[in-house]
């Protein structure tokens, strides 16, 4: 029998934040009802009540149903939208030291009630969107897993319906949790994900597509039990540092409610937790042995402020090679891949233990401090806009590139529906070259973590571009060093070659990536230290890489990557306020190069438009548009038509667009006509014989119009040869002015006979 439990969580979904109490109070206070019904038998379903403005709406989380080969499957539905996610992974253990974590997020076309527009009519590699929205949950899920876990895992997150208002996203981060929660796969879950949104002061918890469009932060929060913080993912439109703060605090919280359904359904239906060896990879005798000969030499190589990061990284090289040369000659069945993971293990330790011991860090800089920068613009003359940005290592050039509206990115059908969004006029693609690193690897079709990098650089820049800019701006970052931060250094760089294209911005933008490294017990954070203005290796070897890019004003996107199972709330504030602290600091130095949209710039591109009368319009677009063709070849400009009668041109430069202008004007160019009087009486001559008709001329070097054949007498005439009409005869005609929509003469013989089919003799 299906039983029924409610349960006291936090309140309801919408709240209402006021600026002068500093305090969320509950707008319309509510209980959350978690409801448990078994409807039929091996399948259970969980559903948690988020209030929705005023009235309600159930988030269902099932199971039991679908996919039952699956080690865990979870089904979840909010309004019409459903996703299900699915968890398998292998009984034995593969040969990497990571985890082996593969998630893959597919958007069908059938679930929107759509067919895919391309050739096949199926769905083919994964959009951009799609690729994204893996990485999202990848990161929501990874912490979780076991420290020695190394099993090949996939999680499969297959949308089942869109209704258009509640996007799949988030849903697909609380269907894969529930999944491995339901699962027995060893997982220290799980996780809750929701979206908020903030408008008009009032923080939204999971708001539709409408809503989203009006607010002013769109941000993804994935917490874990007890309010630790996950994963963070979003833009804004410049909020404030405090309001962003109470947003999270608001949907951190949300988010247990959905951790108590899953936890719940999992207690009642879910799997057995597999039995998990804990066995140590090195032994501790390996351990001590390798730390008595590495650990001296290895606080010198890390407190040696003059290493950058090629010589640190020979430095530790060596180190590793002395030590396995070492220990050959003194073991003989030595294994090699443990000496190489004990090294890294007390190079780790090492790495961390001074940074705590001297609040210093491995190049020398304080906590706080950021790494020297500098800046250029306009580096090459042909270039709408181009910014290098070097901050330490780590060095990005970036190019602005203009063109026409046409040349806005398209975007795909659901992406359509689930955004809302048709094109964009602007966007940004990263590139990172293994010659960043000193490496060699494939090039080619960007990869996932480029593709992400690029989408949070784009969205720390969209906020600044204007909505009504008549171009479309393709901005692009190129790596061309990386020592932490490339992503950051991309805002800041793009934001610099922006302003130097005449691009005019709101104002300018940059980035930071904000790191921690902490005394981790398993359980609880005992000590941390944050640190400003991440180093490559502090990445590597610490416990977050926190990304926030903004304004002056505020914060216009983030993105939170925690490798420790969640963290408390204090230490994500600390963490976007010294990031406040270090972004001004940084907008100052871009402000000395370059403060404001460059004026009279050369070869910028132009705009312009034009309106050719409805009789001239074959003349101006030819015989299937060829004129058009001729001025796109001969001067690079492109003609579009804007409504009716009204045409814009788009030009590389100045002088192409006088060039264009031209070539228009010798095409549009005649004799000036004489004057007609409507319902004037003049004589035609024809010039040409049709089977409609008549082609005629009123004056001489006239463009021929046509005379109708049931305009030539009062009786049906079905080809003029019937009334003995021949090329060079003149007749006399009634001029009825032009047609409003083909732009023609409406001329007429018929309205001059009589009766009898006598045409009168008029003076024209």
């Amino acid at each position: 029998m299906a039983s029924i439990t409610t349960f006291r969580l936090i309140p309801s979904r919408k709240f209402h934040y006021s600026p002068l109490k500093h305090q969320i109070r509950l707008r319309n206070g509510s209980l959350h009802q978690l409801r448990m019904a078994s409807s039929f038998q091996n399948s259970s379903d969980v559903s948690v009540s988020l209030s929705h403005g005023t009235s309600k709406k159930p988030l269902t989380i099932s199971t039991g149903k679908l996919a039952k080969f699956a080690d865990g499957c979870g089904v979840v539905t909010f309004g019409d939208t459903s996703v299900m996610a699915t968890s398998v992974s292998k009984t034995h253990a593969s040969s990497n030291s990571f985890l082996p974590l593969v998630v893959d997020y597919r958007q069908k076309a059938s679930a929107a009630g759509r067919i895919p527009t391309n050739f096949l009519r199926r769905e083919l590699g994964p959009s951009e969107h799609e690729i994204l929205t893996s990485r999202l949950i990848d990161r929501s899920l990874r912490p979780l897993f076991p420290d020695s876990y190394n099993f090949d895992t996939q999680i499969m997150c297959n949308i089942l319906a869109i209704d258009g208002e509640n996007d799949p996203d988030v849903l697909a981060i609380n269907a894969a949790s529930a999944s491995l929660a339901l699962s027995d796969i060893p997982w220290n879950g799980p996780v809750g994900a929701v979206r908020v949104g903030f408008i008009d002061n009032e923080v939204l918890i999971n708001p539709t597509r409408h809503e989203i469009q009006k607010s002013s932060l769109n941000l993804i929060i994935a917490a874990a039990g007890h309010n630790l913080v996950v994963m963070l993912d979003g833009c804004a439109n410049a909020i404030l540092d405090q309001d962003l703060k109470k947003a999270i605090k608001s949907g951190v919280k949300e988010c247990q409610g959905i951790i108590a359904g899953i936890s719940d359904l999992a207690k009642a239906h879910g799997k057995p937790k597999r039995s998990l060896e804990e066995a140590p990879r090195v032994s501790e005798e390996l351990k001590t042995a390798v730390r008595s000969l590495s650990e001296i030499k290895l606080r010198d190589i890390f407190m040696d402020y003059s290493h950058d990061k090629i010589s640190r990284d020979i430095a530790i090289s060596n180190l590793r090679t002395n030590v396995l040369e070492t220990m050959k000659s003194s073991v003989s069945d030595l294994d090699l891949p443990a000496i190489v993971d004990a090294f890294g293990m007390i190079s780790k330790d090492i790495f961390r233990s001074l940074i705590f011991e001297n609040d210093v860090r491995c190049d020398g800089r304080k906590l706080t401090d950021l790494r020297p920068i500098s800046c250029q613009v306009d580096l090459f003359k042909p270039l709408h806009g181009s910014a290098l940005f070097q901050r330490g290592q780590t060095q990005v050039l970036c190019t602005v590139t203009l063109d026409s509206l046409h040349s806005a990115l398209k975007m795909d059908t659901i992406t359509m529906l689930t955004s809302g969004i048709k094109e964009k006029n602007f966007f940004l693609h990263y590139e990172f070259p293994p010659y960043a690193t000193k490496e060699t690897g494939r090039t080619g079709p960007i990869g996932r973590r480029e593709m992400g990098h690029g989408a949070l650089a784009e969205r720390g820049l969209r906020p600044v571009i204007p909505e009504d800019y008549p171009f479309t701006v393709r901005l692009t970052s190129e790596v061309l060093e990386s020592n932490g931060s490339s992503s950051m250094a991309s805002v800041c760089g793009g934001s610099l070659a922006l302003l130097d294209a005449g691009v005019p911005i709101s104002t300018a933008a940059a980035g930071v990536a904000i790191g921690l490294v902490t005394k981790y017990d398993g359980e609880r954070i005992e000590d941390y230290r944050i640190l400003t203005d991440l180093l490559g290796i502090e990445d590597y070897l610490g416990d977050m890489d926190f990304k926030i890019a903004g304004t002056k004003k505020g914060i216009t996107a983030l993105q939170a990557d925690v490798k420790i199972p969640g963290l408390p709330l204090k230490i994500v504030m600390e963490s976007i306020s010294r990031a406040k602290s270090a972004k001004d600091e940084i907008l100052g130095k871009m402000n000395a190069v370059i403060s404001s949209p460059r004026v009279g710039k050369q070869n910028m591109p132009v705009n312009a438009t034009i309106e050719v009368p409805v009789h001239q319009r074959g003349r101006f677009l030819g015989i299937g548009g060829s004129n058009l063709k001729k001025i796109l070849v001969e001067t690079g400009v492109s003609i579009h038509a804007q409504e009716e009668n009204v045409y814009t041109l788009f030009a590389p430069n100045e002088t192409a667009m006088a060039e264009a202008k031209e070539m228009i004007s010798k095409i549009l160019v005649e004799e000036k006509a004489p004057e007609l009087e409507f319902g004037g009486i003049y004589t035609a001559k024809v010039v040409e014989i049709r089977d409609s008709g008549v082609m005629v001329i009123l004056y001489p070097n006239m463009h021929p119009a046509l005379l109708h054949n049931s305009q030539l007498d009062q009786r049906s005439v079905v080809h003029p040869s019937a009334l003995n009409i021949e090329v060079g005869q003149e007749l006399q005609v009634k001029y009825f002015g032009r047609d409003p929509v083909s732009g023609s003469m409406r001329l007429s013989r018929k309205v001059l006979q009589t009766a009898s089919g006598v045409t009168k003799n008029y003076t024209s």
